[in-house]
């Protein structure tokens, strides 16, 4: 006990049982320092190391292999999705003196808290007439495919996990790709089907990927690909690598790093991407800029090249998105929406899980929902600050503001996808109780 470090572990109730350091008490994780002595990793900035120590933890980060072998691959191709502050073809009234790099959340509050209360309330309006200009089209669609039977009866292994909630959302995911017709349902998928008629998935965030494993059970994938740049435990990796018909392929690396163009099997190949809570700014630039713009410059006609035949994307973190990421600016605006605004409008976002999430207020019957915290005389400059506006506006009608916000900035991105030449919806595709980030954007490339 006396060659123990002297920190004291409340949770295990007793202390450290490291061996301190000569002439300390504590062992060389809980020695005191100040905080001035560490700095973020060079190589992985989720954690932090000792300045004096940094020329020789950079030679040994246990992320340093890792980080190699990544660059040596051909589809990485650093920041080649990472988008631009002004995009020139959309954007030639944007001066490039406005490029700035990543506008925090702390930023856009700041922003929001620096309007007056007159320029507040103007963007509340220019919020619900955009959402009523935009959104009045956005469908209920729950879809329970029959083709999922298995998983929602629970008849599959008993080794995978099981939540219902997660299986839901998977199998309306699958059904409304069914309905839109980028799927085949299961009767058209037998033994005798050319798998050439088969497309690969690529699933995009992919996590332990449970959403290929049931589309892989229901539907007879071929060839998967799983991107995801972080290490999972419990993947489905194990159980998808023993369907014999299967072949499977998993990504370790970040979206905004990787040239699909450079992956070598997928050459040739028609491919449906998918993606289940997608960070902001995946979703706004990172994954949809690669699926959409590198496909539509593609010559489809050349066999050499991939070509997507549909995608679907469950947005989520729109308090993540960026003025650089977003493929849209243009609308944005020609609806009279600044980057300032834009911004804001993310910030607004967080507000979407305040309230109850089986509340009435996530069900918009109507294309307008008025704040009734804001009042005339609020609006007409007799209250205090915006921030004491806030502070007493009601958690419910802060969640609709939320997701009204939302809903715009997915509706930029469906309409910038219809403009690319495909067919695309955006729909609610399962009940707010089930999940508050329930939308789903949908898209196909047509028939012709």
């Amino acid at each position: 006990m006396e060659n123990r470090c002297k920190f004291w572990l409340p949770r295990k109730n007793r202390h450290c049982a490291n061996t301190p350091l000569n002439e300390s008490l504590f062992c060389g994780n809980h020695t005191p320092r100040s905080d001035n002595q560490w700095i973020p990793c060079p190589i992985d900035p989720s954690h932090s190391v000792l300045k004096e120590n940094l020329e020789g933890h950079v030679k040994k980060c246990p992320l340093l292999k890792q980080v190699q072998s990544l660059t040596l691959q051909p589809f990485y191709q650093k920041g080649i999705n990472a988008g631009k502050e002004g995009d020139e073809e959309q954007l030639n009234e944007v001066p490039s003196a406005l490029v700035e790099d990543i506008f925090t959340s702390e930023m856009k509050r700041n922003a929001v808290y620096s309007m007056n209360v007159t320029e507040f309330c103007d963007l509340i309006k220019k919020i619900e007439s955009v959402h009523g200009l935009i959104c009045d089209d956005i469908r209920d669609s729950f879809k329970i495919p029959e083709a999922c039977s298995v998983w929602i009866n629970r008849e599959v292994d008993r080794k995978l996990p099981f939540q219902e909630k997660h299986v839901t959302q998977q199998a309306s995911i699958l059904g409304n790709l069914e309905e839109f017709g980028v799927l085949k349902n299961s009767n058209s998928v037998g033994t005798d089907r050319d798998d050439d008629d088969i497309p690969a998935v690529i699933e995009f965030g992919a996590g332990r990927g449970y959403l290929t494993q049931m589309l892989a059970d229901c539907y007879g994938t071929k060839r998967v690909f799983l991107i995801e740049r972080k290490s999972y435990k419990l993947k489905a990796d194990r159980s998808l690598r023993q369907k014999e018909s299967l072949t499977i392929k998993r990504l370790r690396i970040n979206i905004e790093d990787l040239n699909l163009n450079a992956v070598e099997s997928l050459r040739g190949v028609p491919y449906m991407a998918i993606g289940k809570h997608l960070c902001g700014p995946a979703t706004g630039n990172q994954s949809l800029i690669m699926l959409i713009v590198k496909f539509a410059i593609i010559n489809s006609s050349n066999s050499g090249n991939h070509y997507l035949t549909g995608l679907s994307v469950a947005p989520c973190c729109h308090h993540l998105c960026q003025w650089k990421h977003y493929t849209n600016k243009k609308c944005f605006l020609n609806l009279g929406i600044t980057k300032e605004e834009f911004h804001a409008i993310t910030w607004f976002t967080s507000w979407a899980v305040d309230a109850d999430h089986s509340s009435d207020c996530y069900d918009f019957t109507g294309s307008k929902f008025h704040l009734e915290s804001i009042g005339k005389e609020e609006c007409g400059g007799l209250a205090g600050g915006v921030e004491d506006i806030i502070r007493n506006i009601k958690a419910v009608e802060r969640a609709v503001l939320g997701f009204m916000c939302k809903q715009i900035i997915d509706m930029g991105r469906s309409m910038w996808i219809k403009e690319c030449g495909f067919e695309a919806e955006f729909v609610k595709y399962v009940p707010p109780s089930i999940s508050p980030e329930n939308h789903l954007l949908i898209a196909k490339r047509p028939q012709n």
